[in-house]
Formats: structure tokens, C-alpha cells, sequence
């Protein structure tokens, strides 16, 4: 006896590996647009607070951080 069609076996349509599917490419999709925004919260220091912790650990003398401080504010 054969099948009457349907929605049986399987197929199961949308509802079945098809609505998974979809869900697989919005999550990717997701993940894409949230990798390639601006990381603004990864640095939340600015660039001042930068100088004057590498000046303060001695990794800048005084006449350097004065002249990047004046490039950074040109």
C-alpha cells in the first residue's frame, strides 16, 4: 500500500530540518554583525590615562610624553 502523501515520513516540511536550518543561518548571520562591530568597550581607557600609566612604569621619559600628549591633541 503506498503513502497517501501528506506530511508523513520523512518530510516533515517546514517544521522539520528546514526551520532549523533557518535558525542556523540567522545565528550566523548574528554572530558575523557582532564580530564586525566597533569593540568600543574593549578600551575603556583614553589615550591620556594610556601615557601616563607607560610614563609612570618608565617606559616613556618625561620629553616623550609630552610630545605624544601634544600629537594626540593636534
Amino acid at each position: 500500500m503506498m503513502n497517501g502523501g501528506g506530511m508523513g515520513g520523512m518530510g516533515g516540511g517546514f517544521f522539520g530540518f528546514g526551520f532549523l536550518f533557518i535558525l542556523i543561518i540567522i545565528a550566523i548571520i548574528i554572530v558575523v554583525f557582532w564580530m564586525r562591530k566597533p569593540n568600543s568597550h574593549k578600551s575603556s581607557k583614553g589615550s591620556t590615562e594610556i601615557l601616563k600609566e607607560r610614563l609612570a612604569k618608565g617606559e616613556i621619559t618625561e620629553e616623550e610624553y609630552e610630545q605624544l600628549k601634544k600629537k594626540l591633541n593636534s
